[in-house]
């Protein structure tokens, strides 16, 4: 096996592995106890005095997940970047033969 290859092994151990951390420390039970289903909290902005709803989706988009979408949008950006990169390679490969 090559060092490519086993690098990218490492990789994908390690992703898995913070995978299956994730699902183990979310605590499931607080989405399985009720049986009808649970509304969006969903207020946005109050148009009268422009406060911000604190049980809105953008802020808890934002604001109580922010650090996570930035680790998200990160490892997004190197798939797309790896992905031309591979994508490259085998354009360069195909020209060559």
């Amino acid at each position: 096996m090559n060092k490519k290859a086993l690098l990218g092994a490492i990789a994908s151990v390690a992703l898995l592995a913070v995978l299956v951390g994730a699902v183990a420390a979310t605590q499931w039970s607080d989405y399985t106890q009720s049986d009808s289903p649970q509304s969006v909290p969903f207020d946005g902005v109050d148009g009268d005095s422009g406060d911000i709803d604190h049980g809105s989706i953008n802020y808890a988009l934002f604001e109580t997940y922010g650090p996570l979408l930035l680790v998200v949008a990160l490892l997004m950006f190197g798939a797309m970047i790896g992905g031309i990169c591979i994508a490259k390679e085998e354009a360069e490969r195909d020209d060559s033969d």
